[in-house]
């Protein structure tokens, strides 16, 4: 059976192009793509002008499997995900327990195949229980199937274990992602430090604590020759290092998450807990910045940092209220704001947001290209909509989003070639 995509708008990032034309699909791969007389074939599917891309491959998805069930299962996780136009979903290891054994590992992919109707690739803690004293075995959880190795935002605070668990890395080819930070003055901060921090009376940490763990783990990467990804840079301040690593040719990659590039701190107003992530909201220059350098390569991706917090947890004081805020479904419609304001052009957000996650972790997807998995996303991108909380598939709401006016909807979603998602 071949399905034949036409009448599309095509969104390329490897052509950095957005024309239409027509994609034709067969055994679960894109077999051919064209701008002129499209082919014959068993079924067609009339995209009407509207816009079709790569899935999205989303870095550092938290789902609550183990441990934390009825904040995020898998099934609901995947519908999430399906509904945001999201075809592969890199899972965090930050459960209860920690994903730090082939046996955890294994029961995670079981679930993980049963249960979501998307791609689920996870990754494994670096260290035992993600305690950052003794580091997991990546060798044998390589081969059990993870992509990558991280703590989440657990920093690695001896620079022994981290160095040596680099090297062990780098010896079997393994990806280390880590959060940059200083964890001593990041410690207990509920926002970034500076006038607003100030005026709303909340314990705040300098975007300095971001550049200070870059730096350190810029020097180990130096050291050991590691392949290495930051999971989120928010600070302006980071910047010049990451370009600095990048430019002394270590193997380095970065990215940012849909809040820090569509929010900044003053969206927390008055204490809406929603808003509190991690890192905290910077300021509108940072978030600026953060802009210039997704469109100039400097950050390779952009991801939903997929973080559910059940209502209990987010209805304190602002301090207390645990950090994060779910992101599948939302992450393409607030990408399309900067694409609305002229920040970004659509292949310079799905570059970001597919073809690159995909190249970091030697994938096939993210790319309109004959021979590439046919994962992907039909959406309108000027499709006005008021975003209710209560209508995300998700189990936990906590959305900054909720009452938003977003623009761009996903009209469906298609994984190997086979429909996944449908609008209503």
């Amino acid at each position: 059976m071949s399905t034949l995509f036409t009448n599309a708008r095509l969104i390329d990032p490897v052509k950095n192009s957005d024309a239409l034309g027509w994609v034709r699909v067969a055994d679960g791969a894109i077999a051919e793509v064209g701008y002129g007389a499209a082919p014959q074939a068993d079924d067609v599917v009339d995209c009407s002008g509207k816009c079709l891309a790569p899935g999205i491959v989303d870095i550092g998805v938290k789902v609550c499997e183990p441990g934390e069930r009825h904040k995020e299962s898998y099934k609901t996780a995947g519908a999430a995900a399906a509904a945001g136009g999201v075809t592969t979903m890199v899972t965090r290891p930050d459960t209860l327990p920690a994903i730090d054994t082939p046996e955890v590992l294994e029961f995670v992919e079981r679930r993980a195949n049963e249960a979501a109707p998307v791609n689920v690739l996870p990754m494994a803690a670096l260290t035992k229980g993600r305690e950052g004293r003794e580091m997991t075995e990546i060798g044998f959880l390589l081969d059990a199937g993870a992509v990558a190795f991280t703590d989440c935002d657990h920093v690695v605070t001896d620079p022994k274990v981290f160095s040596r668990a680099l090297s062990y890395a780098r010896s079997c080819g393994a990806l280390v992602i880590a959060h940059p930070q200083e964890p001593g003055l990041s410690k207990g901060a509920a926002a970034t430090s500076g006038k607003f921090a100030a005026l709303r009376g909340l314990p705040a940490v300098s975007p300095m604590a971001e550049r200070m763990g870059l730096d350190r783990d810029m020097a180990l990467v130096e050291m050991t020759g590691a392949k290495y990804h930051a999971d989120q840079i928010t600070a302006a301040r980071a910047l010049p290092a990451l370009e600095r690593a990048k430019k002394n040719g270590l193997d380095v990659t970065a990215g940012t998450s849909i809040h820090h590039l569509t929010l900044n701190e003053l969206d927390v107003a008055d204490y809406r807990t929603f808003f509190k992530i991690k890192p905290p909201l910077r300021a509108e220059d940072d978030r600026l910045a953060l802009i210039e350098a997704v469109k100039s390569g400097l950050i390779d991706t952009i991801s939903s940092m997929h973080t559910p917090q059940d209502e209990e947890s987010k209805r304190l004081p602002f301090e207390e209220a645990a950090s994060g805020a779910v992101g599948l479904e939302t992450l393409l419609p607030a990408a399309l704001r900067l694409y609305h304001n002229g920040d970004l052009t659509l292949p310079e957000l799905f570059r970001a947001m597919a073809l690159n996650p995909a190249k970091r972790l030697g994938l096939d997807s993210g790319r309109l290209d004959a021979g590439a998995p046919a994962d992907l996303v039909l959406f309108d991108a000027d499709a006005p909509f008021v975003l209710d909380r209560f209508k995300l598939k998700s189990k936990s709401k906590n959305t900054p989003f909720d009452g938003a006016r977003l623009q761009g909807k996903v009209l469906a979603t298609y994984v190997a070639g086979a429909a996944v998602y449908r609008r209503d």
